[in-house]
């Protein structure tokens, strides 16, 4: 849940019970429901995962209703709390991995979320099986021709409203707008439709980390028992719903989906983020021989659009004493310098990483030739992502980085970076959702190895770039 939703949504008197106490199962009873659980998701033909709040809060973001959840706080009149870290950084849960297991295994066969903080598509599950009920922070939606864009920012309004940015398909160019519901705000058919359709075809709805309070979302598990189906729920407060239940678990999410996957011996994968950027050079010709040039470093949704991932670029050329480096700190990143056409260089950026993520910098190589006039590929994304990824969890790194594509023009060149920001790898037993491995760096200080992944699984209309 984003602190800034919650402040940008209208008010509302009534938004049910909050701040009731949690409830812990006994050791030995956790066990048994967990060993049930999994009896039942081994034997199911059609899992649906129905989440919530509860399973993102182990990520470092505040839910609704617990004793220190936004509201349950706000109606102390305690105000808004605090997040551990900075929302656009915030990874997936051991549960929101654990899920990607069983969705890849072919055991889970689709997501309703009732979160707008888009870990599940950051995840890995692909977009065509999941249902976001209430919208999504970090999708804009083009309310022409359908296209959607997952973006690496927050989205700066809700409600449905129109945003800064367009379309980017040259026959459209329609404004875009916001996905996430206000209070007032009917739910998306389109995902609503899907939701009803597997809820009713589902034999096991496994509801984590949800209240069940908020409607009409928390009557679709309700479907699968019209078919014969069951509904498993696991949260650490009582929900309406839990007499309707087959099986109620009161513990952390994570310990139980832990548990869960250790019997079924399912591992559970990695989280590796890639966080891309846009390497820009425009020049123009002075007498001939000498060329005045700006570099530009920008995301890959527009130059006006945010780098969360980046505080401050340093700029150097080991090669070139004559040229004086720089150092950038202020977005939008730009540097304009005159040099010699005839020349070639190589100009070293490296990249210092914000908050959240998982190493301090990267550098990044680029040599620069102002005589070449024509030059362009571009790599299979998802086979360039494979690699990095593989690279990364080998070396157990992050910073690896690769070029995707590459444009050359007379007076400028383009080149689009995919850069590993995080690692985070889970320990399925040992203190579930709360475990981070270290790493140390060639300096011996050690750093968090954290890691996260930008998903390229989505459906052919949406845009992830």
């Amino acid at each position: 849940m984003s602190l800034g939703y919650a402040e940008k949504l209208s008010y509302r008197e009534d938004v049910g019970t909050v701040g009731m106490s949690e409830i812990f199962d006994a050791p030995s009873v956790l066990q048994e429901k967990i060993e049930e659980l999994a009896l039942l998701i081994q034997k199911s033909k059609h899992l649906v995962a129905f989440t919530g709040a509860g399973i993102s809060t182990s990520c470092g973001i505040p839910d609704f209703r617990g004793p220190k959840g936004v509201w349950t706080l706000q109606h102390e009149g305690k105000g808004v709390p605090e997040a551990s870290l900075p929302f656009h950084r915030a990874m997936p849960s051991l549960t929101h991995m654990a899920l990607v297991e069983l969705e890849r295994a072919g055991i889970l066969k689709f997501v309703i979320s009732q979160n707008v903080d888009s870990l599940h598509l950051r995840s890995g599950i692909p977009r065509e099986k999941l249902a976001e009920l209430h919208g999504n922070s970090f999708r804009e939606l083009c309310p022409s021709c359908g296209i959607e864009y997952i973006r690496d920012f927050e989205i700066e309004t809700i409600g449905m409203k129109e945003t800064s940015r367009r379309c980017s398909d040259e026959k459209c160019g329609a404004r875009l707008k916001d996905t996430v519901l206000d209070w007032e705000d009917a739910l998306p058919p389109k995902e609503m439709n899907l939701a009803e359709k597997y809820c009713r075809t589902a034999d096991v709805v496994l509801c984590l980390g949800t209240s069940l309070q908020i409607t009409p979302a928390c009557n679709l598990p309700l479907k699968t028992i019209k078919n014969g189906g069951k509904i498993v729920i696991v949260n650490l407060q009582p929900t309406p719903k839990d007499k309707k239940a087959s099986l109620v678990i009161h513990g952390l999410v994570d310990k139980v989906i832990a548990g869960v996957m250790h019997i079924l011996n399912l591992q559970i994968p990695p989280y590796i983020r890639v966080d891309f950027v846009q390497l820009s050079i425009l020049h123009s010709p002075k007498k001939k021989t000498y060329v005045k040039w700006t570099l530009r470093i920008t995301s890959i949704h527009g130059q006006r659009a945010p780098l969360p991932f980046l505080k401050s670029v340093e700029i150097s050329f080991p090669e070139r004493p004559d040229l004086k480096p720089a150092f950038l700190q202020k977005q939008p990143f730009y540097l304009k310098r005159e040099t010699s056409r005839r020349r070639p260089f190589k100009m070293l950026l490296t990249f210092n990483f914000s908050d959240g993520c998982g190493c301090p910098c990267t550098i990044i190589e680029w040599p620069i030739d102002f005589q070449v006039t024509k030059y362009s590929f571009i790599h299979d994304k998802n086979e360039v992502l494979r690699e990095l990824r593989d690279a990364s969890e080998r070396k157990s790194l992050c910073g690896q980085h690769a070029v995707l594509e590459k444009r050359v023009h007379p007076r400028s060149e383009v080149n689009v970076n995919a850069v590993v920001t995080n690692i985070l790898r889970y320990n399925s037993l040992k203190d579930a959702g709360r475990t981070i491995e270290t790493t140390s760096n060639s300096n011996g200080d050690f750093m968090v190895k954290r890691c996260s992944e930008v998903v390229d699984s989505s459906p052919k209309r949406s845009k992830w770039l």
